[in-house]
């Protein structure tokens, strides 16, 4: 009895030698999942029905790792006297919290218990390098009406479903506007916002409409168990503005219909190794609750701890935890949506965790000109993928603030909610896709997709042009709808950098509409002509010009 006890007291302070945390945050591994009323036969007993729907939809089967970890190993760890915290059946583990070195060495000499690891230390000064360094907000005057307020608003009045107001720019960008023109505005998808807090989610006026319309499912926090997201930071009520955000002349999101689950992973306090933990937590938990969509605006590199710290070789998509957990969201038939860096202009100038993920979206950013932000964490991952997957605006991006007002946001965490809130609406309008064909769509979409690079990725992605490479219909020149009523919608390829020209003729040669001038970029172009709805009934001409070559078609305009 004297020597298992001096043995326990060994086992116990080797433990926390080794750990040298104060407090102690640790990962308990089991060996298996034995002893567990769960059954791969019976997923509906820990999958939800849009969880399982999802999978049989993209023909992915139930695996072990579906498995929630065994009830009682977690009954026998929590037995020692130790705070559970989160559980990870894609890890099979549980993280734990206790000061007590002896409950350690116990849990420790269990037959189920693979090991112990430590994996966070505090330190109130630190900040997140993801959202806090570069991620920057200007105010905006909302009496003053600018010309580009001006010149949004008048575009949304005339052929726009929504008023964007000041949003119109990163909408437009890449072409969402199209998919809610016609209708594909998130509804029946289910994004989840794992993120470091929703300050405020439950008040501001910006997502009234989204309680209203009971589309916020719910809210859990992974860091403190129980906790009140809504008291946290800010961090995660702005990038949900961005896609759920409705206050029509100053913000309208990227998904304004869709549901939304609000998961906080990251304590915002802190830089720790079990933040991605409990990430991997959260991500399991958008699984089984059946999202579609994961937007994640966070990252992770250097922690409070420097024997925590990434290195650029750990970047290769099965290393990091966080982003080992990514690829596995991804395998379940979810697309993660996740933040390239604020790093670009840092000697860590590469992205982070998870962002080097395998099959999921990794969005940098541009500014409103559609011009690299410097701020912007590069590729390539460490095994040579490209990275970022593709960009849109994170540089002046408009966002809600804490007042339920707006203002202009700086980072790569708001380029990846404008993006995440159009894939959702994508996937929509196209639910019989798998999760890698609406991938692969939007990257043929982008400005570069035929030279990819480290800034910029596969470039802008137009989803306008993803609908019809989805369909099965792009053409060089698109013009559609044949016959039009009240709008045209023109999606066309360039290979360079010019202008164009677009004319209507009616049968007799007459001009009955023009316009000059409009710039192109290289990729798909998308423009929509909201002018013709006083054009009279009949058989028209279109012609597009650029650079000496013209294209014409047929058109029936009708009512």
């Amino acid at each position: 009895m004297k020597k298992y006890l001096l043995f326990t007291i060994s086992l116990a302070f080797a433990i926390v030698s080794n750990a040298q945390l104060a407090p102690h945050k640790y990962l308990v591994k089991f060996t298996d999942k034995n002893n567990s009323p769960y059954s791969i036969s019976n997923p509906s007993s820990f999958l939800s029905v849009k969880a399982i729907t999802r999978r049989l939809n993209q023909g992915i089967t139930i695996k072990y790792n579906d498995l929630p970890v065994s009830p009682a190993y977690v009954d026998s760890i929590i037995n020692t006297g130790v705070t559970l915290l989160c559980k990870s059946k894609w890890f099979n583990s549980v993280t734990i919290y206790t000061t007590d070195s002896l409950a350690l060495a116990k849990i420790q000499s269990f037959p189920f218990v693979v090991g112990i690891d430590s994996v966070a230390r505090i330190n109130k000064n630190s900040q997140n390098p993801i959202f806090a360094q570069n991620n920057k907000l200007s105010p905006i005057d909302l009496s003053g009406k600018s010309a580009e307020y001006q010149n949004n608003n008048y575009a949304n009045a005339k052929i726009n479903s929504y008023d964007y107001g000041f949003a119109f720019n990163q909408i437009s960008m890449i072409s969402a506007d199209f998919l809610h023109n016609h209708e594909y505005c998130g509804q029946g998808m289910t994004i989840a916002v794992i993120d470091a807090g929703f300050w405020n989610v439950d008040s501001l006026s910006v997502f009234d409409s989204l309680w209203i319309n009971n589309q916020i499912l719910g809210f859990k926090d992974f860091v403190e168990p129980g906790g009140d997201v809504f008291r946290k930071h800010v961090h995660g009520m702005m990038v949900l503005s961005i896609m759920g955000g409705n206050i029509p002349g100053q913000i309208v999101g990227t998904a304004p219909k869709a549901n939304y689950w609000l998961l906080r992973s990251e304590d915002a306090a802190t830089e720790n190794i079990i933040e991605e933990y409990n990430w991997a937590s959260a991500a399991e938990f958008a699984d089984s609750v059946g999202a579609d969509v994961i937007n994640s605006s966070l990252g992770y590199t250097v922690f409070d701890a420097p024997w925590m710290d990434h290195t650029y070789s750990d970047m290769n998509g099965h290393t990091a935890p966080g982003s080992i957990a990514a690829a596995i969201a991804a395998s379940k038939g979810i697309i993660v949506c996740n933040s390239a860096g604020n790093s670009g202009s840092d000697t860590w100038h590469y992205i982070g965790c998870p962002a080097d993920a395998d099959s999921i979206l990794t969005v940098g950013a541009v500014d409103n000109k559609k011009k690299y932000a410097s701020f912007s964490s590069t590729g390539p991952t460490a095994d040579g993928r490209i990275k970022p997957t593709v960009v849109t605006q994170g540089q002046g991006t408009y966002v809600a603030n804490t007042q339920g007002g707006v203002v202009s946001g700086s980072g790569t965490s708001f380029s990846s909610p404008v993006l995440a809130g159009a894939v959702a609406c994508l996937w929509q309008a196209f639910p019989s896709k798998t999760y890698m064909q609406i991938i692969e769509a939007i990257k043929k979409s982008a400005s570069q997709f035929n030279n990819p690079d480290s800034l910029l990725g596969y470039g802008i992605p137009n989803f306008a042009a993803a609908c019809l490479i989805l369909a099965g219909t792009i053409h060089n020149v698109n013009v559609f709808p044949n016959p039009f009523s009240n709008i045209l919608h023109i999606l066309f390829y360039s290979d360079d950098i010019d202008c164009v020209d677009i004319d209507i003729f009616d049968i007799t040669g007459k001009k009955v509409y023009s316009e000059a001038g409009l710039h192109r970029n290289t990729g798909y172009n998308y423009f929509s002509i909201g002018k013709v709805s006083n054009i009279a009934k009949g058989l028209y001409i279109i012609r597009i010009s650029s650079n000496g070559n013209i294209f014409s078609r047929k058109l029936m305009k009708v009512e």
